[in-house]
């Protein structure tokens, strides 16, 4: 079984248990960089005209810079990001429009400062059409993603 580690990071907290947790379990890693970075001020939520804000509340495509070679050869997939109104960030969905998800199983791990998982499943699930199946869950730590991983 191929597996594939997938992660979009701002502060480092998801970067760090993304990674890893690849290295744990011997998968491939890939990280979702938008084409235009954030900066602190792209990312503060107390701003309604922020970037973030603008982004998730306009649903709008996040470009991605570059592509997971070979992607048709994962049969499983994780997806880390931190939560932003209460699902992923709008780089993620992104990402997640530009593959075939045909019979993959699609484990998303997201973390968070405050808010709690939501309906993240259920909004991801139309940008991984075709997933096998698709869960996510609310993570502090690589032992979490581990002990959930087995329960999707």
């Amino acid at each position: 079984m191929n597996t594939l580690v997938t992660y979009f990071s701002v502060g480092g907290t998801t970067k760090r248990i993304a990674e890893e947790f690849a290295a744990q379990i011997g998968a491939d890693v890939f990280e979702i960089v938008p084409t235009e970075p954030y900066t602190k001020a792209d990312i503060n939520y107390m701003n309604p005209l922020s970037r973030c804000n603008k982004e998730q509340i306009g649903k709008k495509d996040v470009p991605v810079n570059g592509t997971v070679a070979d992607f048709d050869q994962y049969d499983t997939v994780y997806i880390g990001f931190p939560i932003w109104y209460a699902q992923a960030p709008r780089v993620v969905y992104t990402f997640c429009k530009e593959y075939n998800w045909n019979g993959k199983k699609v484990c998303a791990f997201a973390t968070s400062g405050g808010s709690g998982i939501g309906k993240t499943a259920e909004k991801l699930a139309p940008y991984v059409e075709g997933a096998a199946s698709v869960d996510a869950k609310l993570v502090h730590n690589v032992d979490e993603i581990k002990k959930k991983g087995k329960q999707i």
